[in-house]
């Protein structure tokens, strides 16, 4: 994979999440962040941000990181030429979604992706809604028949998360993996690490047997 990265932010629940997947990228990437006109109401409501405060916490995160706006449809991103090798948009709004499948460019989040789309480059969507209506469905066929990939931050189990940290790790680590970025942020299924928790009853059995 090349250096150059494109994460998009739209406007649905999960600002955290983008942040969190953010720290996670490789250092030596060049991230270049479009943050959607829809985020800064949700920042302001899951994260108690303003427009400016989330643009400095995400400069915070990480070193070489550059922030553009969904007003700038000019912006290097928003060209081919521009090189990206893979742009993943955490979480995707259904407009965002809508709008990507239709071909709908209007916004500079929606131009890149339509870019990677046709440019034949990995995009990654997270869409976070529940449930999902039929229109919803159809434009995910659609997207997916373009090799688009679908990745919405469900967790899993088998890792044994403690807590919500755990969690977000967990689809921290599967994203990265599905980008072919080498990590190790959760326990693997039939890793070494992995072992099978005895249940309730198993336990009370063993007591009983005692």
């Amino acid at each position: 994979m090349g250096k150059k990265f494109i994460l998009g932010i739209s406007g649905a629940s999960g600002v955290q999440l983008a942040k969190g997947f953010l720290a996670h990228l490789p250092k030596d990437f060049s991230v270049h962040i479009i943050i959607s006109r829809g985020v800064i109401e949700c920042a302001r409501y899951e994260l108690g941000l303003d427009s400016s405060e989330l643009e400095s916490s995400l400069l915070a995160v990480r070193e070489n990181v550059q922030i553009w706006h969904d007003n700038d449809i000019g912006a290097p991103v928003a060209s081919g030429s521009f090189g990206a090798e893979a742009m993943a948009i955490i979480p995707t709004s259904m407009n965002a979604l809508a709008k990507i499948a239709c071909g709908i460019s209007d916004t500079l989040l929606t131009r890149a992706a339509s870019v990677m789309i046709k440019e034949r480059k990995t995009l990654l969507l997270a869409p976070r809604e529940m449930p999902l209506n039929a229109i919803s469905c159809e434009h995910l066929h659609k997207l997916a028949l373009l090799q688009v990939i679908i990745a919405p931050p469900i967790i899993a189990y088998y890792s044994y998360p403690k807590n919500l940290q755990e969690m977000e790790l967990f689809l921290y680590g599967k994203w990265l993996d599905i980008l072919q970025i080498p990590n190790n942020l959760y326990k693997r299924w039939g890793s070494q690490t992995h072992t099978k928790k005895p249940s309730k009853q198993q336990n009370s059995t063993k007591k009983s047997a005692q």
